[in-house]
């Protein structure tokens, strides 16, 4: 049986930091991030671009689950809209497959303080703290496994997920 692990949240939550020491620390992995399929010049968001996006992502997943070689495919995308989550997995080959989707949730205090210190060394913009709090609600409502990350290493949530059961 493969596993399948969404982890979503907002900007500057750790998605990309826990999904790359989780690929890791589990065996046979392969770890997709979203917003590779968005790294375009002009950044363009228009419908055909999300649907381009969403179709790359859809075929690499499908790829990686039917690739026999891997046992545990790591997705992270923000994935803040619940029916963009739930198009990717209505077209993904999920025979076989155990699907955890993990919603990374903390206080506003913790997550201006994270991206203040990404925007400090050049990776972000000072507009994207207003914008990645107002996202910070949409995870309330969203179904699956959501875990508190204010107080917690990277390292301990790679440690939880991989307790999930």
């Amino acid at each position: 049986m493969k596993k399948l692990y969404i982890i979503k949240g907002t900007m500057g939550i750790g998605k990309t930091t826990v999904s790359k020491l989780l690929k890791n620390s589990l065996d046979r992995s392969v770890f997709l991030d979203g917003d590779w399929c968005w790294d375009m010049s002009p950044f363009i968001v228009n419908e055909e671009t999300k649907k381009m996006v969403i179709d790359n992502i859809i075929y690499l997943l499908n790829n990686f689950l039917k690739c026999s070689e891997y046992k545990n495919i790591i997705f992270c995308w923000v994935l803040n809209l619940k029916e963009v989550e739930k198009e990717i997995l209505s077209r993904l080959n999920l025979e076989k497959v155990e699907v955890f989707s993990i919603s990374l949730v903390c206080n506003e205090i913790e997550l201006e303080k994270r991206l203040k210190k990404d925007i400090e060394l050049g990776l972000r913009k000072e507009e994207i703290i207003l914008k990645s709090k107002e996202r910070l609600k949409d995870y309330k409502n969203h179904e699956g496994i959501k875990i508190e990350v204010s107080n917690l290493t990277p390292v301990e949530i790679v440690n939880i997920i991989k307790n999930i059961k």
